[in-house]
């Protein structure tokens, strides 16, 4: 089959939920009140960006194990089904398995082991929480889920901020 053209992104997931902690803010006036709350409930976010022209795809998931990353790998190959991925993601466990499902489109390339620096999808997760759950408490997973898909669909919607935010220096001279 062939693809018209050839995409570098990189893959990560997160973790996002109930358990918070409060972060220093600059106020005007009178000292804020910031609610801590430790409740064990989790969703998680997948994302792939391409650096270099500020693509994003992303989805979210109940839960990060091959089930999971297979439906995610699906998706990204329906959203670029005319070109051939090549596709960037740490070693986690999920991203090994033998029940992965990898789409023909898409080539998988490990990164160094335990060097999340090297991965620019980092940064997105930066963004999302200091600018969508910073000094935020929920009464739900179901809130947790409907901040997360906000600040999400922000993100794919906005491809200079997600270009900027991703991708720094080393990736240009990579290519």
């Amino acid at each position: 089959m062939p693809f018209d053209d050839t995409v570098v992104m990189f893959q990560d997931e997160a973790r996002f939920g109930r358990i918070n902690s409060p972060h220093k803010c600059w106020v005007c006036g009178e000292r804020p009140t910031v609610y801590c709350q430790i409740v064990r409930e989790y969703t998680y976010a997948y994302a792939s960006v391409c650096p270099f022209d500020g693509t994003m795809d992303s989805l979210i998931l109940p839960w990060a194990y091959s089930i999971a990353m297979n439906i995610f790998l699906e998706e990204v190959a329906k959203r670029h089904s005319d070109k051939f991925i090549l596709m960037f993601m740490d070693q986690a466990s999920w991203h090994k398995a033998k029940e992965l499902k990898i789409p023909p489109n898409i080539r998988l390339v490990s990164l160094p082991p335990y060097s999340p620096e090297l991965n620019p999808t980092e940064h997105i997760w930066d963004e999302l929480r200091e600018k969508y759950f910073h000094n935020l408490t929920f009464d739900s997973l179901e809130a947790v889920e409907d901040r997360l898909e906000e600040g999400i669909r922000d993100l794919e919607n906005n491809k200079p901020l997600v270009q900027s935010t991703t991708g720094f220096d080393w990736i240009i001279t990579f290519v």
